[in-house]
């Protein structure tokens, strides 16, 4: 079974609607924000450019286990800074690599300087758990003669 498609194929079925913080709001105000989308990372913008990302793991990592506050404790004191990024041409394949590898569960999609998408562990699964039904079904059809030469 071959995974085809690119991260742009992903984003125009999920939508390009990306949520982002700046990096001067409070934690409590992220974890809120992603609470309400059901979203488990925020890009952290700044003068329209991406500067960091905040996620439920920096969130448990960095102010749960510390014992800070996060109403008090801001975006920028714990946002990741060393960032993952795919682009919309890069395939499903690449970007499942690159996330294994640099052990991130999202990936901010760029296109020029401009964030178009987020990418999370679970778009990528879906995108290969469909390929896999398609082939079991196009090997079903064979079985039973519903393809013919």
């Amino acid at each position: 079974m071959k995974i085809a498609g690119t991260i742009s194929g992903i984003l125009a079925r999920k939508g390009s609607t990306v949520w982002s913080i700046a990096p001067a709001a409070t934690v409590f105000d992220a974890i809120a924000l992603m609470a309400d989308k059901n979203i488990g990372a925020l890009p952290v913008v700044e003068n329209d450019r991406l500067i960091g990302i905040i996620s439920e793991r920096d969130y448990t990592r960095k102010v749960i286990l510390k014992g800070k506050s996060s109403l008090e404790t801001r975006v920028e004191e714990i946002m990741t800074c060393e960032l993952v990024t795919a682009d919309p041409s890069d395939t499903v394949v690449d970007c499942m690599r690159v996330m294994t590898e640099e052990r991130v569960r999202h990936l901010p999609v760029i296109k020029g300087a401009k964030i178009v998408g987020v990418l999370s562990i679970g778009d990528l699964v879906k995108c290969i758990i469909s390929a896999q039904a398609e082939a079991i079904d196009n090997l079903e059809q064979y079985l039973t003669g519903a393809i013919l030469d």
